[in-house]
């Protein structure tokens, strides 16, 4: 039983190592697009897209997160990925509007 619990953590450790080397991805492109917004003087934040990208993600899942985890989740990279635009754009926020770093 213990081995098989090893295995199974051993699994989980390299799912994370996955993950994030997925999300340091992610924010790397997130801060090349807040260099273009600032560059094209664009606002921070796009709803549309922020209300897509959960949407899409809750439409995807096969389980077993519920949706209401899955939103959360991509809220959080969300709120993320809007800090890393934020501080390429240098404007001080940390992505939320009116809140400062």
């Amino acid at each position: 039983m213990e081995k098989m619990i090893q295995r199974w953590r051993g699994r989980i450790d390299a799912i994370d190592e996955e993950l994030l080397e997925l999300l340091n991805q992610r924010a790397l492109v997130a801060l090349a697009v807040g260099r273009r917004k600032r560059s094209v003087k664009l606002r921070l934040r796009d709803p549309k897209r922020e209300q897509a990208i959960p949407s899409r993600a809750r439409e995807r899942n096969a389980g077993p997160l519920s949706e209401a985890a899955i939103a959360r989740l991509f809220r959080a990279i969300l709120a993320e990925s809007r800090r890393v635009q934020s501080r390429a754009r240098g404007d001080g926020h940390n992505g939320r509007q009116g809140t400062r770093v």
